[in-house]
């Protein structure tokens, strides 16, 4: 792709809007008006990319294309911004995040994130809001449809917001259980750790927190001094595919005392092999539902996921 131009493609990886779909409205209502190339493979600019983001969110919510396309450019970003604000439809904010990430907005993904909040509360718009337009995010990232400064201008925002979050969360309850959460050395993908340390504060549970690229002696060297209760680790991208399995044995080896939770593309789906002291978490779901149900547990039990 090249900068500041968009295939059509892209569009329909972007807007969720099928190719055809896009010709046909082309065709019929002339909304959009592509460059051509000299082999007639059409290219959208910024401002077609922003419409037809705009025309996606206002036909999902159930505007016909017909009534959109004789609409000026004006009403339809105003109704756009009354839409956006209404909540209530997870799709359109997630088309919103989108513009925003395009755009470079700060200001526009401030207004969303707290509209949602106000809304549903933190931990819910993250997880039906923000997990889905990460995860979009990733489709886009490998289809070149956006750029690395758009992807780590939204996550870095998005980063932002957990960690304002973990911070204010500070009761502690009676027989709160210890948890050490890593990633493996070399890796950076840190959104879905930072969620995971959330939601184990937020219940109340203590969090050693060693964040990015942690080595396995320094992993070792924590883990004899604090004795935590569960590791937590997600495994993206590494260790490389080949070596994960013995990866995940060194680690059920090397800390016996405690319980090791695994996520991560990786790990979730894949054929690794567990031993008794670990547990696959193959969605956040299932850890809210591990540390909810250490509420009813006894003091002294270890509970088993």
């Amino acid at each position: 792709m090249n900068v500041g131009s968009y295939s059509i493609k892209d569009l329909e990886n972007l807007t969720g809007i099928k190719a055809h779909t896009i010709r046909m409205w082309e065709q019929r209502y002339g909304i959009l008006k592509p460059d051509r190339t000299d082999t007639n493979i059409r290219l959208y600019g910024p401002s077609e990319l922003k419409m037809m983001l705009n025309i996606a969110l206002l036909n999902n919510q159930g505007i016909k294309i017909s009534k959109i396309a004789q609409m000026s450019h004006e009403e339809i970003c105003a109704k756009v911004m009354e839409t956006i604000y209404q909540t209530g439809n997870f799709e359109n904010q997630i088309n919103a995040l989108t513009l925003a990430m395009i755009d470079l907005d700060e200001a526009q993904f401030e207004k969303i994130m707290a509209t949602n909040i106000l809304q549903y509360g933190f931990e819910k718009t993250m997880i039906n809001i923000i997990y889905p337009f990460l995860i979009k995010i990733g489709t886009l990232w490998t289809t070149d449809a956006i750029n690395p400064a758009q992807e780590h201008f939204i996550t870095n925002l998005i980063r932002q917001k957990i960690i304002v979050a973990i911070d204010g969360q500070f009761e502690p309850r009676p027989n709160q259980k210890k948890f050490m959460l890593f990633l493996p050395e070399g890796e950076l993908h840190e959104i879905s750790l930072l969620f995971s340390y959330y939601i184990i504060k937020s219940r109340g549970h203590k969090v050693i927190y060693l964040g990015q690229s942690t080595p396995l002696s320094d992993l070792a060297q924590v883990y004899d001094i604090h004795k935590p209760d569960y590791i937590l680790t997600i495994i993206t991208s590494v260790p490389p595919e080949d070596d994960v399995q013995s990866y995940v044995n060194l680690l059920c080896k090397r800390f016996p005392g405690s319980h090791l939770l695994l996520s991560g593309y990786q790990i979730v789906g894949q054929d690794i092999q567990i031993s008794d002291n670990a547990t696959i978490i193959n969605q956040i779901k299932d850890l809210i539902e591990l540390v909810d149900d250490l509420k009813y547990a006894s003091p002294n039990k270890q509970i088993q996921a």
